[in-house]
């Protein structure tokens, strides 16, 4: 006997999959295409329910059988479907919007089923058709008794027989897990989903249209890479067969925009994926969508001031104001947030003083140590390695990150921890190793990360040069040395300043969402 390598699938054990299996063949052997290839509308949902408000006529039931009121050809999904004897009511639902159909025993007929057959035309809709089911409705509008705007179906043409029911009605898909993996019945059963990834599509928008009428040009750059760069993070590593090749996805696009700035285009932006193989929580997923954006002749200063006017147009653009409205923190406290301009700009060991209440100029690196090793979690041998500016860096997001409500601009950090940022142009901060880096921060959570950038090539190839021995020597989120990116600066780079935000969290933001997972269609799951 041969062996089978099939996999059993465990809903063609269901008896409501075997039940819609038989009808699936009923419709068939009656003549009527259960898959057709196309259906022409002439409304969509949302256009019908807003071309009529609650106060307008629009005809009574007589008028909607007699075709006298308004005509319309209109499809969804069924989500609702009652039989009252000579009437039956089904609601249908696309793109988030909903509306109520009638069908009538003695005026709605059925695309493609013969008059002869033993079975009506009333019977099918009653019988044949499943919630989940795909249908296009012609006919004309009226209003119930309780002012319900309803298609009278003249026609019906089932365009699609679902063979899985949709979630119970009154339970609906509650389970998380369920709702990140089979998104589309998440987007089915809860329309506010769809609310927010409409969100995300408009923000996404908005920011293209803010970027190019700044004069920015919108590029593509590779996912894939010999050498990746421009972040500290691990990367995913591939293989390319053709070219017996180990590759690298994307860790951020920085790079090859700088090279681009090089080549002559002033201003340059990218939205991308962006690839790292870090944790997953409620802010991080491994495969995020990020906008990064690179001006000749900026300075951090310039940049500070376009983002926090990015956000101040986006939310206008949105609510009509910048004051966006209740939002939680990570801790889930309740806070309202305005994100007009000018925003708070504070320095890193101001911030750790103001919020986390230490003052790291007087601390050595073993005091930072020690209150890190009892207060954070923080592996020991991280910390028994880390270069004072890291350590800095620590006791910010340790003891001052989650404070950071409002929004603020985190500026002068420690070079340790940003390779590719110009030295501070106060020559007493330089001394100390401060660079030019802002981060901004809403609701205890990270929004962007921009710098003046660095365009000494000398330097450059210092700074890098220390990465590639701390990767050697076991970081594995310190970046290799890029000689291709070294010779583009030994080119000329322009003064310049970049600024990276991840789209996944401005839209947590403006949406209100906690988690990351809620503004990804497929989030990555366990």
């Amino acid at each position: 006997m041969q062996a089978t390598n099939e996999k059993k699938v465990e809903y063609h054990e269901y008896e409501e999959y075997k039940n819609r299996l038989r009808k699936l063949e009923e419709i068939r052997d009656l003549g009527v295409d259960p898959y057709p290839h196309n259906y022409e509308n002439t409304h969509t949902i949302e256009d019908v329910l807003g071309n009529y408000t609650e106060d307008d006529e629009v005809g009574s039931f007589e008028d909607g059988k007699e075709k006298r009121s308004d005509h319309v050809k209109a499809s969804g999904r069924i989500v609702l479907h009652r039989s009252m004897g000579k009437n039956i009511f089904a609601s249908i639902q696309e793109d988030g919007a909903r509306i109520q159909v009638l069908f009538n025993r003695d005026a709605t007929k059925v695309h493609g089923l013969k008059d002869d057959l033993d079975v009506s035309a009333h019977k099918f809709l009653e019988k044949m058709v499943d919630l989940g089911d795909i249908i296009g409705v012609e006919g004309h509008l009226f209003r119930t008794k309780k002012g319900e705007l309803t298609i009278f179906a003249s026609e019906v043409t089932l365009l699609t027989k679902s063979l899985l029911p949709l979630p119970d009605k009154h339970a609906g898909l509650v389970d998380k897990e369920s709702r990140y993996r089979k998104r589309w019945l998440d987007m089915i059963a809860n329309k506010e989903v769809i609310d927010t990834f409409k969100m995300r599509s408009k923000i996404t928008s908005l920011l293209r249209r803010y970027l190019e009428d700044a004069g920015f040009m919108g590029v593509e750059t590779p996912i894939l890479e010999s050498l990746y760069g421009g972040a500290q993070a691990k990367p995913f590593t591939t293989h390319l067969n053709a070219l017996k090749k180990d590759l690298f996805l994307r860790i951020a696009t920085e790079l090859p925009l700088k090279k681009l700035v090089v080549g002559g285009i002033p201003k340059v932006y990218q939205i991308g994926k962006i690839f790292r193989n870090e944790g997953i929580d409620a802010t991080h997923n491994p495969e995020f969508t990020s906008v990064e954006f690179y001006a000749s002749y900026w300075d951090y200063k310039d940049m500070m001031r376009f983002t926090e006017n990015l956000y101040a147009y986006l939310a206008q653009e949105i609510f009509g104001t910048t004051a966006i409205g209740e939002r939680k923190d990570r801790k889930g406290n309740a806070h309202q947030i305005d994100v007009k301009a000018p925003w708070i700009r504070m320095t890193m060991k101001d911030a750790i003083k103001t919020y986390g209440k230490y003052d790291v100029d007087t601390m050595s690196d073993d005091d930072m140590k020690k209150e890190l090793k009892e207060k954070s979690m923080i592996h020991p041998d991280k910390l028994k390695k880390a270069a004072r500016g890291n350590l800095i860096a620590y006791m910010f997001e340790e003891f001052s990150e989650e404070s950071l409500i409002q929004p603020h601009f985190i500026i002068d950090h420690p070079i340790e921890t940003t390779p590719l940022c110009k030295l501070h142009r106060n020559e007493s901060d330089a001394r100390e190793g401060m660079v030019e880096r802002f981060e901004a921060f809403m609701l205890g959570m990270e929004a962007c990360n921009a710098y003046s950038e660095l365009n000494d090539p000398i330097l450059q190839r210092k700074l890098l040069e220390d990465q590639q021995k701390q990767l050697e020597a076991g970081d594995d989120e310190a970046s290799p040395l890029d000689e291709d990116f070294i010779e583009s600066i030994c080119q000329g780079m322009p003064p310049c300043s970049g600024n990276g935000i991840g789209i996944d969290r401005l839209v947590m933001l403006f949406t209100g969402e906690t988690s990351i997972r809620d503004v990804l269609f497929f989030p990555m799951m366990r």
